[in-house]
């Protein structure tokens, strides 16, 4: 329970110190907006490039990261499909449901959940290339093709295409993958800039979502329906995902104890705070991701609890 407590504590302090700045009016009525413009544009770009250019991608063919691909595909499938079909969503909504399923906080709570109870964040590694290099991607696609029309509307096959160059995020990771594949490495000035300005980014962020707390524009949905709707999420999130991780890592592949763990608890990890981030950045109903960021990093600490008790070496 204590490395559960001291992944969560910063998560908490972080948004509690935001929601407090909110609330008093410290930072001005514009502070989320341009906060939250700084981690996407800037902060994030930033951190993605010092964690993908340092890495091998050829990790990926690890069976385990077969299970944690499966059910975060799956998971994510079946969040936008109900936010699109049960709840009305448009696709880049829907695409931001389907993210709030299954889009895990691998690196602020990731990192330090699997230091403490697996013995070392190896695969938690694994888990964020690929949340980085795949998952990211396709839902900046349905953001990106939801809000500007995508390939239907007049130049929207070429906004389709050049968008890896008009998205930081992408951009970032793609030429952090060009270094890593050539072999290069960056001047250690360019090195040390951008790893002291990507350590900005899940600070801010957590800050930024303590801002948005406070209300406003955006919330989105009526009260009812967005309770049951982020209620579907968080259940898809901190309950679905494990569980379906756990069926094909264990029963399907026959993994080793140790590794069907590492993937249960990664897979059981609450929403990351980018889902809101991309959500605010299209302009879109921040509410759902929102709520899920916040009720599955509840949640989660019970799960995460319970699959820890249930396969850790000690039952």
């Amino acid at each position: 329970m204590h490395a559960l407590l001291s992944g969560f504590a910063p998560i908490w302090i972080l948004t509690g110190i935001g929601y407090a700045a909110g609330r008093g009016g410290l930072l001005g009525d514009q502070a989320e907006s341009v906060l939250g413009r700084f981690v996407f544009h800037v902060a994030m770009p930033a951190a993605l490039f010092t964690m993908v250019s340092g890495s091998r991608p050829a990790a990926f063919a690890h069976p385990s990261m077969v299970a944690f691909a499966a059910g975060t595909a799956l998971v994510s499938a079946l969040g936008y499909a109900v936010s699109r079909r049960f709840f009305g969503r448009e696709r880049a909504e829907a695409a931001v449901g389907g993210m709030a399923s299954g889009y895990v906080n691998s690196a602020n709570l990731g990192i330090p959940v699997a230091v403490h109870v697996l013995g070392d964040a190896s695969f938690v590694a694994q888990v964020i290339l690929f949340q980085v290099l795949c998952v990211s991607p396709v839902v900046l696609t349905l953001l990106d093709s939801g809000t500007r029309g995508g390939g239907a509307a007049p130049g929207g096959l070429r906004r389709m295409l050049t968008m890896p160059v008009r998205n930081p995020v992408i951009m970032a990771s793609l030429l952090g993958v060009a270094v890593s594949a050539a072999g290069w490495r960056p001047p250690a000035v360019v090195t040390h800039s951008c790893d002291v300005l990507g350590a900005a980014a899940v600070p801010t962020a957590l800050i930024t979502l303590g801002l948005s707390l406070c209300g406003g524009p955006g919330g989105g949905t009526g009260r009812v329906t967005g309770r049951a709707e982020a209620g579907v999420v968080v259940a898809l999130k901190t309950v679905v995902q494990p569980l379906v991780a756990y069926l094909v890592a264990g029963p399907l592949l026959g993994l080793p104890d140790h590794q069907v763990l590492a993937v249960v608890l990664c897979s059981a990890l609450p929403t990351a705070q980018n889902a809101y981030l991309y959500a605010r950045e299209y302009g879109l109903d921040t509410g759902l991701a929102r709520h899920g960021v916040v009720a599955s990093t509840v949640v989660s600490m019970g799960t995460l609890s319970f699959g820890a008790w249930v396969l850790g070496p000690s039952r």
